[in-house]
């Protein structure tokens, strides 16, 4: 089981994975949901919340969940409320797509 603090260390590297190396992306810890299985998420570019211009916005910035087990990545998404998201992974029913999961060690995205 990972600790908290582990399971930041692995939230920084996928979101740094995730955005253009130009842009320095911020976890939103005052919003991370802390559940049994792991810590979601939220993350916003730095200039953004510097400055509020909205240029500096990221878009796709979804909600993801580090797993406290092992340390896979699950993207959550933006289509439908988080709380249904939750709901989903909790009852084993989260659809499939070809990134919803990442796996830190391998540095590599997969359905599964």
């Amino acid at each position: 089981m990972l600790t908290d603090q582990e399971m930041l260390k692995i939230a920084e590297k996928f979101i740094r994975r995730k955005v253009d190396e130009s842009i320095e992306p911020i976890i939103l810890h005052e919003e991370t949901i802390k559940k049994p299985y792991g810590n979601i998420y939220y993350y916003q570019s730095k200039e953004f919340l510097m400055t509020r211009d909205f240029n500096k916005h990221l878009a796709g910035n979804a909600p993801f969940l580090v797993e406290k087990k092992a340390g896979r990545v699950v993207g959550l998404g933006t289509a439908m409320d988080l709380e249904d998201y939750i709901k989903a992974y909790e009852n084993g029913t989260l659809g499939k797509t070809l990134t919803r999961y990442w796996y830190p060690d391998e540095d590599r995205f997969d359905y599964k």
